[in-house]
This record gives C-alpha cells, structure tokens and sequence, in this order.
C-alpha cells in the first residue's frame, strides 16, 4: 500500500499515530458520543477530529484506554478497526444504536451481539459469505457481567446488519422488496434481537487480523412490537449503554490483569 503520510506515521483517515491510543477501544458510531464516552474516563485527553472519526484517550484502572468513532455503516467501520488496529490497539467494543426485532426486545433495552447476519458489503470484501462474523467470547462475557451488574435488561443474540437504514424500514418502496421483505421475516423466524449496521464487518475484519471485538447497543424501539400494536417506547439517552461498554472494559482489563 502507498504511504499517502509519506513517512510521518500516522494514520490517514484517523489522523494518530502509535501512542496515541490504548489497547482497549470503545467504538461508537456518532462523533457527539464520543466525549460523552470519553468523560466516563479518568484523565482523557482529545486526541483527533477527521471526517467521522473523533478520538479520545484516557485510562480506566489505570490501563490506557481511547474512543473512536466510526460513522455509519461497515467501510468507515472496518477502516477505523484496521487504523486503531496499526496504532496499537486490540480489543474492540462497538456501543451503538439498533432497532430491536425479537418482540421481547423493547426500547431503552440493552442487546449484547454474539454474531452478526452479514446482509452488507463490507465484509465481503474480507472473507467468503460462508465464513460467520461472531462476537469475541470474552467481550460477550465481560458486556453480560457489566449490564448484570448495572441492573440493565438485556439481551444475548444474533443481530442482523445491513447497509440500507430505509431498506429496513421502508422495504416495501424499494425496487427489491421482494427480497428485503422476504429475509426480514426469516430474520424474525429465526429469533434475531436486531437490527444495525456495523458488527458483521467489524468482526469480520477483527477475524482478520487476530483481535477481539464485540458489540452492545441501546435499542431505540421496535417496529415490529409497533406492527401488533405493543407497547413500544422509542427513546434516544444512550446513557445506559455507554455505562455498559465502560463497565464492560473494566471487566476486560481484569481478565486479561489475571491471564
């Protein structure tokens, strides 16, 4: 690959460089959330701002730790994971937003991803369609402890990914409804929690190149509880889920102190 920074080491989309970021990295989707994040670390620092991806570093229980976001849908994903990935960073958790399908799944819950249904692009370009893009154990784990101990519903499953936020929610006016529609009612047959739009490229990629990464996300609703008229609160304070994914580094960072 060229060396579009001509030497100077640092990343180019992100914009950092070794040093700048821990081995532990919190990924959500919104630059906005990342200070939101970054104020749950002790002594965090800013460290870049280019295109979607912001970066904060600072440490919790006394291990460096950082924040990156990612903007929406797997290619910015995948080429944050592979920048952070060349800065020195290998363990991964996506905090984002999803919409839940599973009718147990309500709005203001926590979903915990073991793996994720590759129905988006990104991924492809990494490994065959057969190749499944599943959740590292240990974050799974560290993430149910974490929302357990903060008193948290939530739920362990399979979540589906895509690259069409309104082909999800408008399958029907798309020129391919006949296939949108047709795979969200087996996504529904099959017990899927939810819907987003990163972790199948992310855990391929994270695959790829030997690190850990999971996913947790605040669900905003449910349209499928809004179909049979259930309750079905629609909320936005991602609050929850980031005391989730802080939770869930420190719980890291204990494992891997005792390994």
């Amino acid at each position: 690959m060229s060396d579009y920074m001509e030497g100077t080491g640092i990343q180019y989309h992100l914009r950092i460089k070794k040093g700048d970021v821990g081995r532990y990295v919190i990924l959500p989707g919104d630059p906005k959330r990342c200070k939101l994040i970054a104020d749950y670390f002790d002594n965090p620092v800013f460290i870049s701002d280019s295109r979607e991806f912001v970066t904060y570093t600072g440490t919790l229980d006394g291990e460096k730790v950082s924040v990156t976001s990612t903007g929406i849908g797997g290619p910015s994903a995948s080429i944050a994971l592979q920048e952070l990935y060349s800065c020195g960073a290998d363990t991964f958790i996506r905090m984002g937003t999803c919409g839940g399908i599973n009718l147990k799944v309500k709005g203001g819950d926590v979903v915990i991803a073991t793996g994720a249904i590759r129905n988006e692009g990104t991924s492809r370009e990494y490994a065959p369609i057969e190749f499944p893009a599943v959740a590292d154990f240990d974050i799974v784990l560290a993430l149910k402890t974490a929302a357990e101990k903060l008193g948290k519903v939530h739920h362990l499953g399979i979540v589906q990914c895509k690259d069409s936020f309104y082909g999800q929610h408008e399958p029907e006016k798309m020129p391919v409804s006949y296939e949108l529609t047709n795979k969200w009612e087996a996504w529904k047959r099959l017990g899927v929690m939810a819907s987003e739009m990163e972790s199948a490229a992310l855990f391929t990629v994270a695959s790829y190149l030997g690190v850990r990464c999971g996913s947790e996300f605040f669900v905003v609703g449910n349209q499928e509880r809004e179909k049979l008229n259930m309750d079905n609160p629609i909320l936005h304070d991602t609050d929850s889920a980031i005391q989730v994914a802080i939770e869930g580094i420190r719980n890291l960072i204990k494992m891997d102190k005792k390994k």
